[in-house]
């Protein structure tokens, strides 16, 4: 077991928990509804930090155990900040190729059930926010939350290509143009990999501020898009912990088969 093993295998729902414990000493008024987006901020930057931290964890356990990776991964093509999609899909292949060499019927599809998957985090954010002062700041959020993960399907997860595995699914309408409402979708439901791209471009703006010289942030413009439903805190912890359990799983069968 690595020095890494630990905080690896912890769920980053934990760091959404010890935000959620830190506002219970605030009361449902408005007159703290002004502390709300700072909260749900903090707590976002805190668990994408976290996440970024953790695949690059996983890269060096993989580098640790198999010198051919770490020439590749460390030399040849060494990762950044593992914050973007693209880079976390690359440590994804990393991981199933490491379980490969050691268990060569190995079948993502087969390993991850993706139904429980989807329940679990959903009964997860369920649970962690019954009581939280932040649900009824952010009740409109909340409520369009439910409706979108809703409609996240097992076919939204873990596509599996030819050569390669995205963390989320592809399908025919995925770069096509709803007639009705203009929005990139996958069936009723904004393809995942879209929704990750608006998630990076908002840890983007919060890490590096990018907003405090701008002024009267939304516009109404941009309020009255539909895409702007999905500029969603609830939503972007979703997708979070979807990618992390997804590399917790990852990781454990990768410290199964090469014990």
């Amino acid at each position: 077991m690595s020095v890494h093993t630990d905080f690896i295998l912890t769920s980053i729902s934990s760091v959404l928990k010890d935000g959620v414990s830190a506002c219970r000493g605030f009361s449902g008024g408005i007159e703290n509804i002004a502390a709300c987006d700072y909260i749900m901020q903090s707590i976002f930057l805190k668990m994408t930090g976290f996440q970024e931290q953790k695949l690059k964890c996983i890269s060096w356990d993989l580098a640790t155990d198999d010198y051919e990776y770490r020439f590749k991964r460390f030399a040849q093509k060494p990762l950044g900040e593992c914050s973007c999609y693209d880079e976390k899909n690359i440590v994804l292949n990393d991981l199933i190729e490491i379980i490969k060499k050691n268990e060569p019927n190995y079948n993502i599809d087969t390993d991850i059930n993706k139904q429980s998957l989807l329940h679990s985090v959903g009964s997860s954010i369920e649970t962690l926010f019954s009581d939280s002062v932040l649900k009824i700041w952010a009740e409109h959020q909340y409520l369009d939350y439910l409706r979108i993960y809703a409609n996240i399907k097992e076919e939204c997860l873990l596509y599996k290509g030819d050569k390669t595995c995205s963390l989320f699914g592809k399908c025919d309408n995925c770069q096509l143009m709803n007639k009705q409402t203009k929005v990139r979708t996958c069936g009723n439901l904004q393809n995942l990999s879209y929704l990750f791209e608006l998630l990076y471009k908002h840890r983007n703006r919060c890490a590096h501020n990018t907003s405090s010289y701008q002024q009267n942030l939304p516009t109404l413009k941009l309020l009255s898009t539909p895409e702007y439903v999905y500029e969603n805190y609830f939503v972007r912890f979703a997708l979070l912990m979807l990618i992390d359990d997804v590399f917790v799983m990852l990781y454990k069968k990768y410290l199964e088969v090469k014990s």
